[in-house]
């Protein structure tokens, strides 16, 4: 979900700590995979250019059986040329896609696109058919992609000191029984994590789940920008060692401070969120989700590095972080 994000939150945390002394340290604890099928790779990042990149959250835990092993969070960060703002696609989980044919001997075939990652194999495998799913529906070719855990995810959160979110509607998690009143409060990582995997007893459904996903990483950002990592620097080592650890990033073959280096002036009120038209549709009993006109205009406007204009023209699908 949020990989781009938490390195984001790194540079703006510790900016003065110098960008070659952040990167050399951040570098070595990323593990490195090659996520992205080759339908859905760009042949070279321009990093002076637009930047598409395919950011993935797994729910995968000890325990869990194949069914719950699914990607969570599927999020499309386009960020336009100028890197001074950055847009947050969210794809619905349960987008009725065809799904390729994998190596592993899944035969293709229609599906949730959340259940690419599993017909995959899950881990990287899994991220590349759910990236070749990706292409094909839209056309898109990434710069990039990142895969995040979610126990990794709450221990960030909670070394970060926890986060400022805002409940707008009272609603009680179908995985603790804990109940979210409205308002506005701190969370530590596993009740921040819990609140936004909700989707069910909300007014949007799914679309207030995406749009909780986006606001965890904008009050990620904020709570790094404000906490003064460079006054407890054994602080600082284990965030950095838990964003690693928490991550596998495909990076195109873009130098990790390269990458950061463009990055880093993009600040955390330029994020804005964006869903993709669609609407429900039920087939033999099952609920999917059918994109709005196949989802055309947002694609067309990705592919053409055009999206703010695509946002100002449609502003119920957008929303400011």
């Amino acid at each position: 979900m949020l990989g781009v994000g938490l390195a984001l939150a790194l540079l703006a945390a510790v900016a003065v700590v110098g960008l070659k002394t952040l990167t050399h340290r951040y570098d070595r604890t990323v593990a490195r995979g090659e996520l992205l099928d080759p339908s859905a790779r760009r042949d070279r990042t321009d990093l002076d250019a637009a930047l598409n990149y395919l950011l993935i959250g797994s729910d995968r835990r000890a325990g869990s059986t194949a069914e719950d092993q699914r990607s969570d969070t599927i999020l499309v960060v386009h960020v336009p040329a100028d890197a001074r703002q950055a847009y947050l696609i969210s794809v619905p989980r349960d987008l009725l896609v065809a799904i390729p044919p994998a190596p592993n001997g899944y035969g293709g075939g229609s599906d949730k696109i959340n259940a690419a990652y599993d017909h995959g194999g899950g881990g990287e495998a899994g991220v590349r058919l759910l990236s070749a799913t990706l292409a094909r529906l839209t056309g898109l070719r990434f710069d990039g992609a990142a895969l995040i855990d979610f126990p990794g995810l709450r221990q960030v959160v909670d070394l970060l000191g926890g986060v400022r979110m805002c409940v707008d509607t009272e609603v009680r998690s179908i995985h603790t029984g804990t109940l979210f009143t409205p308002g506005c409060q701190r969370m530590d990582g596993a009740r921040a994590l819990d609140y936004v995997r909700q989707r069910y007893d909300l007014p949007g459904g799914d679309y207030d789940r995406q749009r909780h996903q986006q606001q965890l990483l904008r009050a990620m950002l904020d709570r790094a920008a404000e906490t003064d990592l460079r006054r407890d620097p054994a602080r600082l080592d284990r965030l950095i060692r838990a964003v690693g650890a928490s991550l596998t990033v495909d990076t195109n073959g873009v130098p990790l401070e390269d990458l950061l280096l463009t990055l880093r002036d993009l600040p955390p009120n330029a994020l804005t969120g964006v869903q993709l038209p669609s609407r429900p549709q039920t087939i033999d009993e099952v609920s999917y989700v059918v994109l709005e006109n196949g989802g055309n205009g947002l694609f067309d406007a990705l592919r053409a590095a055009r999206v703010p204009g695509w946002a100002r023209a449609n502003p119920a699908w957008i929303t400011r972080l």
